[in-house]
């Protein structure tokens, strides 16, 4: 039955991808609707097609391969001089010229009579900036929407300043991590906690005579105190109580940093009880807002990670758990979290909490200004905006088209470099996939 489960688990997770770039492409195609372009297609998937049908002027279908979605919008490129007067100006020539004018060429012949003023590239600069946006502003959205019901709905875990667990002995960190199944040994001397006789469900409420708030609060004073004697105040049973402890110091990981170790900070060999707290707007916004800083590191450090997934691929080191991952990956993922023994309740979660933090990597990753990007068109329409702004307080005559065809060849290298490293995600995710679980 577990392969059920798996199996499952990755229907789930494709089709919530797949409605993903579904309404990406909505975020395209309606306000090319709305500002007259002219549609011709609008697919979810690439490859094949799976299904489409007709209605008016536009194609809606699902292709078989789930790595991305496209709209077709008529015009895009602006034609070459003399096809359009007054509008362009003269392309320089040079090796790649005749490629330019064959995809100029190939783009006007699905502009029929009439399509004069249907073409994307004749649209005012804010239209042609909204038009592009609206994809990755869809994905914003969404994955908003989707952390809301997360944290809103199904709440978030919070640590509270109540023991939900002691250790018994101190293992030095080295040791646990070399062995994880490493247990007490009666040789290992007792925690500080077991020592001072603490309890599970002692709550902790003042440290050497400061207030504990929180479990941040007892955490940090531990931490920050290092080797020595405390005064430590609980509440056990309903009934105050003031408790002597002697703190040890120990290595531990540092908080922002699990991989790296903060030499010497006070130990007490406790865990705090957890509880699930629904929060409000503002935590929602919040979370997106430091998501998002470290989203947009990951993206600026994308090459090195990269290097990193091919290590892995090639030469069998531990794939980073943060790095990049593929479609194949998240599939994975998606069968590992059916898969898992927990409650029906949790693996929702989970699957919730993967879709929106899919969205929001898709939604900065289409704001790079590189095309075929969203970005690059939303670059090449502020740029517009900003030449005919200056024409207009300078009082020169109106500039023409911003024209992207000029930086095809760099369009073209820069696919064949997503084309690459999709594929060598694929791989990587199937020789030596990111888990949730060992």
């Amino acid at each position: 039955m577990d392969w059920l489960y798996y199996v499952a688990g990755i229907a789930i997770i494709l089709v919530g991808l797949m409605v993903s770039i579904g309404l990406h492409e909505i975020g395209h195609l309606l306000p090319a609707k709305l500002f007259g372009v002219r549609v011709t297609q609008y697919m979810v998937g690439f490859g094949p097609t799976m299904w489409s049908r007709r209605k008016g002027e536009t194609e809606y279908g699902i292709k078989w391969l789930p790595f991305g979605g496209y709209i077709r919008m008529i015009g895009m490129l602006p034609p070459r001089q003399g096809d359009d007067p007054g509008k362009l100006r003269g392309a320089s020539t040079g090796p790649f010229q005749a490629l330019i004018d064959q995809v100029r060429d190939m783009a006007q012949e699905e502009v029929r009579p009439g399509d004069e003023n249907r073409v994307f590239y004749r649209k005012k600069w804010w239209q042609k900036t909204i038009i592009m946006a609206g994809g990755p502003f869809m994905n914003f959205v969404l994955a908003f929407f989707l952390f809301g019901v997360l944290f809103m709905g199904f709440g978030v875990a919070v640590e509270k300043p109540v023991i939900a667990q002691l250790s018994q002995c101190v293992i030095p960190y080295s040791e646990v991590k070399a062995n994880p199944d490493r247990t007490c040994t009666p040789s290992d001397p007792k925690t500080p906690a077991v020592a001072a006789g603490l309890k599970v469900g002692d709550r902790l409420v003042s440290f050497n005579g400061q207030p504990i708030d929180s479990w941040e609060d007892a955490r940090d004073m531990i931490r920050g105190h290092g080797a020595g004697p405390i005064k430590l105040g609980i509440v056990r049973d309903g009934r105050p109580l003031t408790v002597d402890v002697t703190l040890i110091a120990q290595d531990r990981p540092k908080l922002d940093d699990t991989r790296e170790l903060e030499k010497g900070v006070g130990f007490l060999g406790v865990m705090p009880q957890q509880v699930m707290e629904r929060q409000g707007v503002g935590f929602v916004a919040t979370h997106m807002a430091e998501l998002t800083g470290s989203v947009a590191k990951s993206l600026v450090n994308l090459p090195n990670r990269m290097v990193g997934v091919w290590n892995a691929a090639f030469s069998g080191e531990e794939r980073d758990p943060y790095g990049p991952i593929g479609v194949v990956g998240v599939g994975r993922i998606g069968g590992e979290i059916a898969s898992l023994d927990t409650t029906v309740e949790n693996k929702l979660a989970f699957f919730i909490n993967l879709l929106a933090g899919f969205n929001l990597a898709v939604g900065m990753f289409n704001l790079i200004p590189l095309l075929p990007l969203d970005g690059g068109h939303i670059a090449g329409g502020l740029w517009e905006g900003i030449k005919r702004a200056y024409a207009k307080v300078m009082r020169r005559p109106e500039p023409a088209y911003v024209d992207v065809a000029k930086v095809l060849p760099l369009t073209y290298a820069l696919a064949f470099v997503m084309i690459f490293m999709a594929g060598l995600l694929v791989y990587a995710d199937l020789v030596n996939p990111v888990r949730l679980t060992g």
